[in-house]
């Protein structure tokens, strides 16, 4: 039986013939944290008793949530960060260096194949680039950084495919807000999205990064696409890290198959849902 691009993935990292449902422990190729969840995962360092990480170049911490700080208390955990970085010599970067996940793929620390954790839920984002790439909790991220490995249950897959031509005025945000509202919120819990068609193809590398940025906000626990000419072009220039693209094959598994010309798409906006208890009393 065929697989999709995360079970071909799983599969590589982790030395077993893996599909949907299984459970692995598959070797890191990156680990990412940012200074809202690092200060947790460095405490968890110590209570794991790290000594080191197992690989200092594969992981990098990104100050850019509370950048500068804006107050005692983060200064603290900043602090905190720049002590562990000195003495483990983890990658740091500093206020003002930049968006963490702009930064792991423009600096060349992921490339088409790759498996990757962070610490944030959108470390989703790389999936553009054809890299399972998924967020974890803090404590999740220190286990990888000793052992440089993670258990994954490997995920169902939802494949979209995406038709027609985007109206003038309409972008990749407007696309996958669209997507969103169509599959809710909690449509691709736990699941792989594997984005494509046409109009994937006809975006540019940064549109796409805005698209598999957004696959948490439907539950996913990854969103991918397939890496054509223009992404490894675009790698090329970003990193000399040996590449392993992943494409489906055309007889893999998926949990749905879902279909959106977008001819006729309009601009979206993105509308927060209040719930208004009344006090009866």
């Amino acid at each position: 039986m065929g697989k999709t691009i995360s079970e071909k993935i799983l599969s590589n990292h982790s030395g077993t013939d893996a599909y949907a449902g299984d459970i692995v422990i598959a070797s890191l190729d990156f680990l990412m944290g940012q200074d809202g969840t690092s200060g947790v995962a460095i405490d968890s360092f110590r209570k794991m008793h790290g000594q080191k990480p197992f690989d200092a170049s594969k992981v990098a911490i990104c100050i850019d949530h509370s950048a500068p700080s804006p107050n005692i208390g983060v200064s603290a955990i900043h602090q905190k960060i720049r002590s562990f970085v000195a003495e483990t010599g983890v990658v740091l970067y500093d206020v003002g260096c930049g968006v963490c996940h702009q930064l792991v793929p423009e600096q060349g620390h992921v490339v088409p194949g790759d498996l990757v954790i962070g610490a944030d839920s959108h470390t989703c984002t790389y999936g553009a680039i054809n890299v399972f790439s998924t967020g974890v909790g803090s404590t999740d991220l220190t286990a990888g950084i000793i052992s440089g490995k993670l258990w994954f249950k490997v995920p169902e897959t939802m494949k979209i495919i995406y038709t027609g031509k985007l109206p003038k005025g309409v972008f990749s945000k407007d696309l996958i807000l669209y997507t969103i509202g169509k599959i809710t919120a909690d449509g691709a819990t736990y699941q792989a999205i594997e984005f494509g068609g046409p109009v994937i193809s006809d975006l540019s590398v940064e549109a796409r990064f805005t698209i598999s940025n957004m696959a948490i906000e439907a539950g996913a626990k990854v969103g991918l696409m397939e890496a054509d000419e223009k992404i490894l072009d675009w790698v090329k220039k970003h990193s000399k890290k040996k590449m392993s693209p992943q494409s489906p094959d055309a007889d893999a598994k998926y949990a749905s198959v879902k279909e959106f010309d977008v001819s006729k798409i309009e601009p979206q906006i993105a509308k927060p849902c209040r719930r208004i208890y009344w006090n009866l009393h």
